[in-house]
């Protein structure tokens, strides 16, 4: 998603946009502290089938964007920003995977597609895109002709 940052950032928060990289491990830690109530380095490496050598060096760039706190052999949680983020990414992956339900295609493209789509989307077009969601779910008759 399109997003200004301000020239000076509030301390704590991020210094630039993250990378889709970042972006993807922010997604992981989220859902990881949701459902164990913690998230480790073993597993987000587990999770995204990397070494924890690279999830180690990406964390401690988060840490130092100021998008989560980081104790070496401990853990890590999202700081404020870091959950302003992950709730960002969250946002657009539903989003996404709504729209293209709606054509009635496998579950399998549609993850596929959405990790591809997801972290190349702007801002105007997200919207663009929650507008449509909104108006399809509103009038069913059009979905139905779209799957004819």
């Amino acid at each position: 998603m399109s997003e200004t940052v301000p020239s000076n950032p509030p301390t704590g928060a991020p210094k630039a946009r993250p990378t889709a990289a970042a972006e993807d491990y922010l997604e992981r830690i989220a859902a990881l502290i949701k459902t164990k109530g913690y998230a480790r380095v073993v597993d987000i490496a587990a999770e995204l089938k990397i070494s924890q050598a690279s999830v180690t060096t990406m964390v401690q760039r988060l840490d130092a964007d100021g998008l989560v706190k980081y104790e070496k052999y401990r853990g890590m949680v999202l700081t404020d920003a870091g959950e302003a983020v992950a709730a960002r990414i969250a946002h657009r992956h539903e989003l996404l995977t709504q729209l293209l339900r709606f054509f009635d295609l496998p579950e399998d493209v549609i993850f596929r597609d959405v990790e591809g789509m997801e972290h190349h989307i702007s801002g105007e077009t997200l919207d663009a895109l929650e507008r449509l969601t909104r108006h399809l779910e509103a009038n069913p008759e059009i979905v139905a002709q779209l799957r004819r």
